[in-house]
């Protein structure tokens, strides 16, 4: 079920990045396209507001999430338009990046969305939110929407978790970081933490005893993996109800264009950009105490 749950990253991750759907959300009015990644991805959520946006990302910074919205609505635009957008990208992008796999894939559509459906949406803002979208007469797209619905409810449910174990999102970045080997605090640093925020999130994490002067230690990298493996396991319900045979077709199938998909974010950002969708290969820890600026 990991596997899952990796092609799942990589289908659908490429597309906050991609650089026809930023040109194309750029066109709205939107000068460079910035924001592009929060509206598209919460969707019908912004209509609640950015607060309810920054509340359900979590880790993002609530003024990047708010300054997001904002130029939307400057532009005369809204959430339906950041969707569009993102609908249409996909679908030019799928017949080009991943032509290969199209055919296939829509005719998963209907499965993955009785794998969508039989997820509970309680405490899942996100996945509830775009529960409601489809397109039946996109079959490709109808896919791809789909299997964004389980993303999402794993991608709360990651969050949930992190919310119990009463960790602010600084402090979930910092550790996810470490977890990945991400150096210089350059994952926290990319969703807007500052020197300030870093070190009051280091200061609780070494009172929990998960980092030790300034550096997240090795039972901090063990609580990381404790939480990563119990998200595996509630997560792994929608793939469970598509069962064993068609979950791994589904596998399958995207792992033939996972890695031209991946390159889509590399182009634009580089290489350390949707971590989730990349393999998980943790670096040496370094000896270096935290760097002040992103790696």
């Amino acid at each position: 079920m990991r596997g899952a749950a990796f092609e799942s990253h990589r289908l659908i991750g490429w597309i906050y990045w991609d650089p026809t759907a930023i040109d194309a959300y750029g066109s709205l009015g939107i000068p460079g396209g910035v924001g592009y990644y929060v509206t598209s991805r919460a969707g019908a959520l912004g209509l609640a507001g950015s607060d309810a946006v920054a509340a359900a990302f979590y880790s993002i910074h609530p003024d990047f999430v708010r300054a997001s919205f904002d130029l939307l609505a400057a532009a005369g635009a809204g959430p339906t338009d950041a969707m569009r957008v993102r609908d249409d990208a996909v679908l030019a992008g799928m017949a080009i990046h991943a032509q290969a796999v199209c055919a296939e894939l829509s005719d998963l559509a209907g499965q993955l969305w009785e794998a969508a459906d039989s997820l509970p949406i309680s405490g899942r803002p996100v996945f509830a939110t775009h529960l409601r979208h489809r397109r039946d007469d996109e079959p490709l797209l109808s896919a791809w929407l789909a299997v964004n619905c389980i993303r999402e409810w794993r991608g709360d449910t990651h969050w949930a978790l992190h919310v119990a174990d009463d960790l602010t999102g600084i402090e979930a970045g910092v550790l996810d970081g470490a977890w990945r080997g991400y150096g210089g605090d350059w994952l926290p640093r990319s969703r807007g933490a500052d020197d300030a925020a870093l070190a009051e999130a280091y200061a609780r994490l070494e009172a929990r005893g998960l980092a030790d002067d300034g550096q997240v230690n090795e039972a901090g990298r063990a609580h990381r993996q404790r939480l990563e493996d119990r998200l595996d396991h509630l997560a792994a319900g929608a793939w469970r109800h598509l069962g064993e045979a068609t979950t791994q077709r589904f596998v399958d199938l995207v792992a033939t264009v996972g890695d031209a998909l991946m390159a889509r974010v590399d182009a634009t950002a580089g290489d350390k950009w949707m971590p989730a969708g990349r393999p998980h290969r943790p670096r040496p820890p370094a000896s270096a105490h935290r760097s002040s600026t992103p790696g």
